[in-house]
């Protein structure tokens, strides 16, 4: 055991606010505290870790909306695709809960705000408008502020009607307006066994994930 203390000359605890160096030296004479800033936390406030070539950067993106009445006479359309059922969704644009949610995920990923940020419902020129406009000129904000698109993953809650037979042509066509491969875009659909508004067919919701890139400057 003695050896085992004289060999040891350095101890070093971290702790919250900073790194303290016990440094002893080999017999009896005694340990010195010394404290010192980490080097990690320094370069932080330096601003010495910018975001650089291939940086991932994640967003979630969440939208809900009712089905209109039959009367309204709204088509459904989910993902940019008119999907045959009695009703629509109500909203202030043609309310693609699928390509809503997607936006706000590549939105939040990239810190550039939300969907009502860029496309308010206070605003006439978005009224029934196609919600894969939304999705192009986000596209094209995410080349502007140097990200590419990695991959989304998004989970549609639907009772009514069945999604699954569209995912495919969904999946298609969000690939299409980003401009991204197929195999990059995954859509689920799920039902909630009757629970909640989605199960009692009120409405529907979606849920979605994207990864972004920084692009080589």
């Amino acid at each position: 055991m003695g050896e085992s203390r004289a060999a040891l000359n350095v101890l070093a605890h971290l702790t919250a606010d900073g790194l303290t160096s016990i440094v002893c030296a080999n017999s009896a004479s005694g340990c010195e505290m010394r404290h010192a800033q980490p080097r990690t936390s320094a370069r932080r406030q330096e601003g010495a870790f910018p975001v650089t070539d291939g940086t991932p950067r994640v967003g979630t993106g969440y939208d809900v909306h009712a089905f209109a009445p039959v009367e309204a006479g709204r088509p459904l359309i989910v993902g940019g695709v008119v999907i045959p059922f009695a009703r629509g969704l109500a909203g202030h644009s043609d309310a693609d809960v699928l390509i809503h949610a997607v936006v706000d995920a590549l939105l939040g990923a990239a810190a550039l705000g939300d969907i009502g940020t860029h496309f308010p419902s206070s605003d006439a020129h978005w009224r029934n408008a196609p919600s894969t406009e939304f999705l192009a000129f986000t596209a094209e904000l995410l080349r502007d502020h140097g990200w590419r698109i990695g991959n989304l993953d998004a989970t549609l809650v639907a009772e009514a009607p069945r999604m699954g037979p569209h995912v495919p042509a969904m999946r298609a066509q969000l690939a299409a307006t980003l401009g991204i491969l197929v195999e990059q875009v995954s859509v689920k659909a799920k039902t909630t066994d009757g629970l909640g508004f989605a199960g009692r067919g009120e409405g529907m919701a979606c849920y979605a994930v994207a990864l972004i890139e920084r692009t080589a400057s």
